[in-house]
């Protein structure tokens, strides 16, 4: 069983752009557009034409099948990284991963305490409901702090959760959320210390 996504875009709009972006093998998406033409019959004049980016299209299609995607859609910096990878645009990948790590040692809870309590939600991903994760934050010596796994509300059996459940636990880090800062977003985390939240994911 694989672990749900939780930093992806609508997987939906994903197939569509990327079956669109298939239609010639080998492509580069980058330098795809899409052309429209309505051409009227016997004569072969063109009356109207449409044309933009695989994305454009995919949307419009997305449109009609579900609605118009959420546009204030909170996503974590590897997905966003990942998306402008996939456009081929350096500066905004190695940008995003910058602001990314700055918001981080910016933070005013910043670094991590021994007693600090890290609550990782994961969205409802297609059918599986959602749930969340708890882990605490320990001394692992030398300096050094661990990211240790508590306990989840996910709907599984014993067997299940090996390998499905845990998956941020850290041995020693300097810090410990910082993969979960990047892969899961700081909007499905929240940080509680002393008893107080310092973190609030999702909260504007």
């Amino acid at each position: 069983m694989q672990r749900p996504v939780v930093h992806r875009r609508d997987p939906r709009l994903e197939i569509l752009t990327e079956a669109i972006e298939r239609l010639i093998p080998g492509a580069t998406p980058a330098f795809l557009t899409v052309t429209v033409t309505e051409t009227l019959p016997g004569t072969g004049e063109q009356r109207n034409t449409w044309s933009g980016k695989p994305e454009g299209l995919a949307q419009r299609q997305f449109t009609a099948l579900y609605g118009r995607p959420r546009s204030q859609e909170q996503r974590s910096p590897l997905a966003q990284a990942e998306d402008a990878k996939r456009r081929r645009d350096l500066p905004d990948e190695i940008g995003t991963l910058m602001a990314a790590g700055a918001a981080l040692k910016s933070a005013p809870w910043y670094p991590c305490r021994r007693g600090d309590v890290v609550l990782l939600h994961y969205p409802q991903a297609g059918d599986f409901p959602a749930f969340g994760e708890t882990y605490v934050v320990d001394d692992a010596g030398d300096g050094l702090l661990s990211l240790k796994f508590v306990a989840h509300s996910a709907a599984l059996t014993d067997d299940e959760q090996e390998g499905y459940v845990g998956c941020y636990a850290v041995e020693a880090a300097d810090c410990p959320v910082y993969e979960m800062w990047f892969e899961a977003g700081p909007h499905l985390l929240t940080i509680v210390r002393d008893g107080r939240p310092v973190h609030v994911g999702g909260a504007r």
